[in-house]
């Protein structure tokens, strides 16, 4: 990976040196990812601002544990911009699945050995190689701009890595898998920071986090708890109603 613009204190861990934008085709898999914020929508400025210098603590009360330990993977956090506006990717995890099933999430998954150093570039190409095999998006298309610090999620033991990009080069995208995916949008900022589609959402086991209330499905859990932070941070959230609640189905 190399890193051009302003060096983000949260990317630190990944390298540093001058270059631009570049990805390799599906059938050459991810070549080496550059990460920039030159050239971005002045509208992305804010996020950009937050991958520079937001701390682990600030996005989560869950982190990696000390000294390693959990399944390193890494999501991709991409804005676009569509016909109503700024809007973020999002998928729908079949209901079939084992785990997770039926949640609303980003596209990404565990880093596989191809992807390369867990410390370096591997969550980058991971969460875009994840994103051209669950969307069916062209890699090459989306630039790079930031890296959020890595998270924890105790229940699966994994540690995530929140990858920004910019979707500069739009490429068609769908359920490439149905058996995995049931399908993928785009949902603009605008609905996400209206306070009429915001709620607290109340786990059977206590647990309570920020949700979403999208057209026929409820964004919650960690990548809720992501939007959430990225939206308060960069400056664009909107006094909501954090008593009403929203209560998840048992086997939520």
């Amino acid at each position: 990976m190399r890193r051009t613009g302003a060096a983000s204190a949260a990317g630190e861990a990944y390298g540093s040196a001058a270059g631009s934008v570049g990805t390799a085709g599906p059938a050459a898999g991810i070549s080496s990812v550059d990460v920039t914020d030159r050239g971005l929508p002045a509208w992305l400025d804010p996020v950009a601002t937050v991958a520079r210098g937001i701390r682990p603590e600030q996005l989560s009360a869950f982190l990696p544990p000390e000294g390693g330990g959990g399944r390193q993977s890494a999501v991709l956090v991409l804005f676009g911009e569509g016909a109503r506006g700024p809007e973020l990717l999002l998928m729908e995890r079949a209901s079939s699945l084992r785990s997770h099933a039926g949640q609303i999430s980003f596209p990404g998954g565990a880093l596989d050995p191809e992807d390369g150093d867990p410390e370096a570039e591997g969550p980058l190409r991971a969460a875009l190689r994840e994103a051209e095999e669950e969307t069916g998006l062209d890699p090459s298309g989306v630039q790079v701009f930031g890296v959020l610090p890595r998270l924890y999620i105790p229940v699966s033991g994994f540690v995530v890595t929140p990858v920004l990009g910019w979707w500069r080069a739009p490429s068609p995208i769908g359920a490439v898998d149905q058996a995995e995916t049931a399908r993928v949008f785009t949902t603009p900022v605008e609905y996400l920071t209206d306070p009429v589609n915001r709620a607290t959402s109340v786990h059977p086991r206590g647990h309570r986090g920020p949700a979403f209330l999208l057209d026929d499905a409820l964004l919650w859990g960690f990548t809720a708890g992501v939007v959430d932070k990225v939206l308060h941070f960069a400056g664009w959230e909107r006094p909501w109603d954090r008593s009403r609640e929203v209560p998840l189905d048992w086997h939520a």
